[in-house]
């Protein structure tokens, strides 16, 4: 029996499934590619799959993984993907196939990039107002839990980041804390920007790349 990870883009019409459906989508698709996958024993047998750090509601992601099990320890990758790009829509696309080298445990930081804009105000104009917002010694904003709503500071969590003008857009790339211990969604960097300038954002998320304490890129 192999453990392997299987890199995939979820995009289109794909990042407004939730993650539960996401798990039913791929666990259709790996029963229908008849992919030698280990199944869980017991009464109600299915496809043994995790996901590393679930990916939130409606961002794109370029480099998605999940770990499976394959009961052939010579299958061929390469198969693998095809296989499963055939049994899958058009917003999931599997491009590789490796072994785990780092536990989900390791993540500890997530890349970002946030498309900004609003049509009352110029892109330059959503820039300044990020580099103002970065520059405070706090970024205090609500946070919902299961324990309630708590006020936290999200300055700690931000690793690094670059603001950048488009046309139309601005574009922020920003490393985040991620992972079981520290998670800071970038919705979170709106909000607060929301609260700070009382203006109201457009944003398209994109988590581009995942790593560990190290900044070591995970594999």
């Amino acid at each position: 029996m192999k453990n392997v990870r299987i890199w995939f883009k979820k995009d289109y019409e794909c990042r407004y499934i939730s993650h539960l459906d996401l798990n039913r989508c791929m666990l259709r698709a790996l029963h229908k590619s008849k992919l030698p996958i280990w199944h869980t024993e017991g009464f109600n047998p299915h496809p043994f799959v995790t996901f590393p750090l679930p990916l939130s509601l409606g961002f794109r992601g370029t480099n998605e993984c999940m770990d499976v099990k394959l009961e052939d320890d010579n299958y061929s990758y390469e198969e693998i993907i095809t296989k499963l790009n055939n049994c899958l829509p058009k917003g999931l696309r599997v491009f590789n196939v490796t072994e785990p080298v780092m536990k989900a445990g390791e993540i500890a930081y997530a890349d970002f990039t946030l498309k900004i804009s609003y049509d009352k105000i110029s892109s330059d104009k959503i820039c300044s107002h990020l580099k103002d917002l970065f520059a405070l010694k706090k970024i205090e904003i609500e946070k919902k839990s299961k324990k309630g709503i708590k006020i936290i500071d999200i300055k700690p969590g931000i690793k690094s980041y670059e603001v950048a003008e488009n046309s139309g857009f601005a574009e922020l790339n920003i490393i985040l804390s991620a992972g079981s211990i520290d998670n800071i969604n970038p919705n979170l960097i709106i909000s607060a920007l929301e609260k700070y300038f009382s203006e109201s954002y457009y944003v398209d998320i994109t988590r581009n790349k995942l790593y560990n304490s190290d900044m070591e890129l995970f594999r």
